[in-house]
């Protein structure tokens, strides 16, 4: 792997951990967060994963036995990749407001440079994203870090496959 190609991959995986919100941000987003995903924020947990090739999104009932959480996360994500897939990027808007760190060059990507993968997961589902634009693999990841950032104690980075 060439310096070049090593300081790409730095850059792009440094927005995930340059971010942070305040207290009353993440209380604000987590409200708008009850108007838009069906679960309870405080009863999941988000894990943001980047890889080199885009990252994935996976969300969890922190108590593995609750069966109605893990099915509204399941319903949400299943929802959430379509209309993804469609290039429909206002969930996330609706969250965390449109100036959202990498979301305008996401939602002007046109369709099918970023692929949209859901699968269910014990507890709960994840969304895998997949892109071969360096840019928009570098706003998907900034995307990750506002998240990460905004969910505050209900989310976590994952480990970074580059």
């Amino acid at each position: 792997m060439n310096k070049s190609m090593v300081a790409l991959l730095l850059l792009a995986a440094a927005p995930v951990f340059a971010q942070q919100a305040t207290p009353e941000r993440q209380a604000e987003v987590a409200r708008r967060g009850a108007q838009v995903m069906p679960f309870e924020l405080a009863a999941t947990t988000h894990l943001f994963t980047t890889t080199q090739n885009g990252g994935v999104q996976r969300v969890v009932a922190k108590d593995p036995s609750d069966a109605r959480q893990t099915g509204l996360v399941r319903a949400h994500l299943r929802d959430i990749a379509r209309q993804f897939k469609d290039g429909n990027f206002s969930a996330p808007a609706r969250i965390h407001g449109d100036a959202m760190p990498g979301l305008a060059r996401l939602k002007a990507a046109a369709p099918g440079q970023v692929q949209v993968e859901y699968r269910e997961v014990d507890g709960g589902a994840e969304l895998v994203y997949r892109s071969d634009d360096p840019q928009l693999v570098t706003a998907l990841h900034e995307w990750f870090g506002a998240q990460l950032a905004d969910h505050g104690k209900d989310a976590m980075s994952g480990h970074h496959h580059h």
